[in-house]
């Protein structure tokens, strides 16, 4: 079984897909975090993730198709994988389905975050994330416990240089011109359900459960 997580930026897509890889015992596959990885650790793809990154702008369709296809191409992905960050554009949309033809598999359900853009500016100028373990904070409603110290590790907690605000608004402008364009090609293809997402995980998460069980999985 294989999932994709659509929606605007900071609509939850990340949060959601670790905790519905766990629950259904799949992998969860972030190209952000991919990249994140490579640019900590300055390898030659890191510098050049990084240079369309902190410019709000998306990774090239070539490299980011290849890395999500090495990826799925690994024994832990042979049951399905959660996939986030993945398609952004119509292109990739298409490479990913002639992959998985290839491989014998689809694409079995793509779940759209519904979510207001003001709610989602708030929400992304309000997170905080680990450098180290990944954890993820929002400073007004789930902050750290101590200070800006990480209640996982204790590394402090930072902004992501693509959630200050004039990141945001240039990641909105990315998302509406080649992203938001797959709602329509996947409710084509007929394997699109809608999550409303709200304040607080638990709820959207709840959400996106319900309509995965309306859809029979």
């Amino acid at each position: 079984m294989i999932i994709m997580l659509l929606g605007a930026p900071g609509a939850g897509k990340g949060t959601q897909a670790v905790k519905l890889a766990d629950i259904l015992n799949i992998p969860h596959i972030s190209t952000g975090d991919i990249f994140r990885a490579n640019i900590k650790e300055g390898t030659e793809l890191g510098k050049l993730a990084a240079s369309y990154i902190n410019d709000g702008k998306l990774v090239p369709d070539e490299v980011t198709v290849s890395i999500v296809e090495d990826r799925l191409r690994k024994p832990d992905c042979q049951n399905g994988a959660i996939l986030d960050g993945f398609p952004r554009t119509i292109y990739q949309a298409e490479m990913l389905d002639k992959f998985l033809a290839g491989e014998g598999k689809k694409l079995d359900v793509v779940i759209n975050i519904v979510i207001d853009e003001k709610e989602i500016t708030e929400r992304l100028s309000q997170r905080r994330v680990c450098p180290e373990c990944k954890a993820t904070y929002h400073l007004g409603h789930r902050p750290p416990k101590n200070g800006l110290a990480c209640d996982n590790c204790g590394t402090e907690v930072i902004l992501r240089d693509d959630d200050k605000p004039d990141v945001i608004q240039k990641r909105f402008k990315e998302y509406h011109e080649s992203t938001e364009p797959l709602v329509e090609y996947y409710k084509a293809k007929g394997n699109l359900i809608e999550s409303r997402g709200v304040n607080g995980i638990e709820q959207s998460l709840n959400n996106t459960i319900r309509a995965l069980i309306m859809r029979n999985f």
